[in-house]
């Protein structure tokens, strides 16, 4: 008898490949005339929206462009950049979002290293790529995205390319794209940061992108038709996989090219968004918005953010606007989230500083994370105490294939049946896990470990810190000590801030300076600590 069940083969009828793509025939099928995407006076239907990708996936086909050829964007968040997240695998090829600020080096290497075919690049961003082009060996056919509401509109005349909407005119509405024969096919580059050196390429798969669509939608709890309000990059982890997320729900998904406090909070009001998403200083900008330009709604609206834990302050302004935020933890090399700070009942009873506490907490796995656990170097998991701290791992589906023609570093990435994710952390007796630090962030100070985001935790808790940042600064006696570096929104001294931590936390762990100032960031809102620590070491 048990043999018989393996007698029963996999044939077309009961095996589909996953793809996110399969998403967008079947919203445009039921809900046609729907409405699907806006951006400034350009409103598009589900299906408007297939029949311009199947143009423009076509016309990519016309071009030779197929299986495993790579297609790169430097976009804003429009529609088009939205529509190529379905033509482009919707042709077979993969789909290399780049980030905006990236220098013209740097894009020039990703160009080289990702092979890229075609590249869709909007107006305002001509000149930056103009200047990768002349830095690298590769030769892309060029693409131009004339946006109307271009800040700049940069001089086109020594280039060679063609518009986008005119491969969209000469494509093939009719055109189905191409069958997907292997999930397991890739689907999208993504690069990491470079904060560290050369930008390594993260491979995700189709099922993997598939999977994070369906595990996102019971984590989040949506429900039919959101409103969302498109804050987070595109190009940052394909926009945390919500044009998929977003299509599989038959959502109405609003375009913002540039953030600003007031153009969100215009959106929402205007447009009654249910759901945006963005990094804890997108939501410190929002709470620090002139009062003139903030808004609070009758109805609670759904906030997903990522990265560093957002401080009490924040969280309550967040109340007042009824955003509902949920707080969640990912890499580029897990498609964006897979853990989240899930509320228990009893949460809502806390205070506003007691919910800060628990939201801290990166958490619990998502729907589609098989197993995330806290790992001592030996292998062994770390107990369940909140203090006991090891790195944090994964195994799932959502975990990329790879990095790009780099076998060393995904060998290393990839330990004992784990993904490796070199940040640290520990796990609360209820389960949560919270981040304690990246690996290459903690303090090592006279044989202590001080972690970093112990130490902003507490500065955080000061009115007049508006973000902060810690790193390591050498220290002939101790080996190092911790240096913090301050934005402020108020009025205080070094000496008082550093005292405000030492009463806030073990003394030995207090920051020994602090520099006040601007904070350099990435385009994802990220602190670049790596150029915080190069300061710390010449002070």
């Amino acid at each position: 008898m048990p043999a018989a069940y393996d007698e029963l083969s996999q044939n077309s009828a009961n095996y589909v490949p996953l793809s996110p793509v399969s998403f967008l025939d079947r919203t445009a099928d039921i809900y046609p005339d729907r409405e699907a995407v806006v951006y400034n006076e350009r409103r598009y239907s589900w299906a408007e929206v297939r029949e311009r990708c199947r143009r423009f996936a076509s016309a990519l086909k016309a071009r030779g462009i197929g299986k495993n050829d790579t297609v790169s964007l430097l976009t804003f968040n429009t529609p088009e950049m939205f529509e190529c997240h379905f033509a482009v695998p919707m042709a077979g090829a993969v789909i290399n979002t780049i980030n905006t600020r990236l220098d013209a080096a740097t894009i020039a290497y990703i160009i080289d290293h990702g092979e890229a075919k075609l590249f869709i690049v909007d107006r305002e961003l001509w000149p930056v790529l103009e200047d990768a082009l002349s830095q690298c060996e590769g030769k892309p056919e060029i693409v131009i995205i004339d946006d109307p509401s271009a800040a700049s509109k940069p001089d086109l005349s020594r280039g060679d390319f063609k518009f986008y909407e005119d491969l969209i005119n000469d494509g093939d509405a009719e055109y189905k794209g191409e069958p997907l024969e292997d999930e397991w096919q890739a689907l999208s580059l993504n690069y990491t940061s470079g904060t560290t050196g050369l930008p390594k390429g993260v491979v995700y798969h189709h099922r993997g992108s598939y999977l994070m669509s369906m595990g996102t939608v019971p984590s989040w709890g949506l429900t039919p038709h959101p409103r969302y309000l498109y804050t987070v990059p595109m190009f940052h982890c394909n926009g945390w996989g919500h044009a998929w997320t977003m299509t599989l729900m038959a959502g109405t998904i609003f375009c913002l090219r540039a953030f600003s406090p007031k153009a969100v909070f215009d959106m929402i009001e205007g447009h009654a968004i249910t759901h945006f998403g963005g990094a804890p200083v997108v939501l410190n900008m929002l709470a620090g918005a002139p009062v003139s330009e903030q808004k609070s709604f009758a109805k609670p609206i759904s906030v997903m953010t990522a990265g560093a834990p957002p401080p009490a302050s924040v969280l309550e302004a967040m109340a007042k606007f009824n955003f509902d935020v949920m707080h969640v933890y990912g890499l580029t090399e897990t498609y964006g989230h897979i853990l989240q700070s899930a509320p228990q009942d009893d949460w809502a009873a806390k205070s506003i500083a007691e919910q800060a506490e628990l939201k801290a907490r990166q958490g619990v796995r998502f729907a589609m994370s098989e197993s995330v656990d806290v790992l001592e170097a030996s292998g062994k998991a770390v107990p369940h105490d909140g203090e006991t701290m090891g790195e944090i791992v994964i195994r799932g589906n959502t975990v990329m294939k790879g990095y790009l023609k780099d076998k060393a570093a995904t060998e290393t990435a990839f330990v004992s049946g784990w993904f490796a994710s070199g940040d640290l952390g520990v796990i609360y007796p209820d389960g949560y896990i919270q981040l304690k630090d990246r690996a290459k962030d903690i303090i090592i100070s006279g044989g202590e470990n001080i972690s970093s985001v112990e130490v902003e935790t507490a500065l955080y808790k000061h009115p007049s810190v508006d973000l902060a940042a810690v790193v390591a600064m050498p220290d002939p006696k101790w080996g190092e000590v911790p240096c913090a570096f301050v934005e402020l929104k108020g009025d205080v001294s070094e000496a008082e801030l550093i005292e405000f931590c030492a009463n806030n936390m073990a003394r030995f762990k207090r920051p020994k300076r602090v520099i006040f100032g601007a904070l350099p960031k990435t385009a994802t809102g990220k602190i670049q600590k790596k150029e915080l620590r190069e300061r710390a070491a010449a002070l």
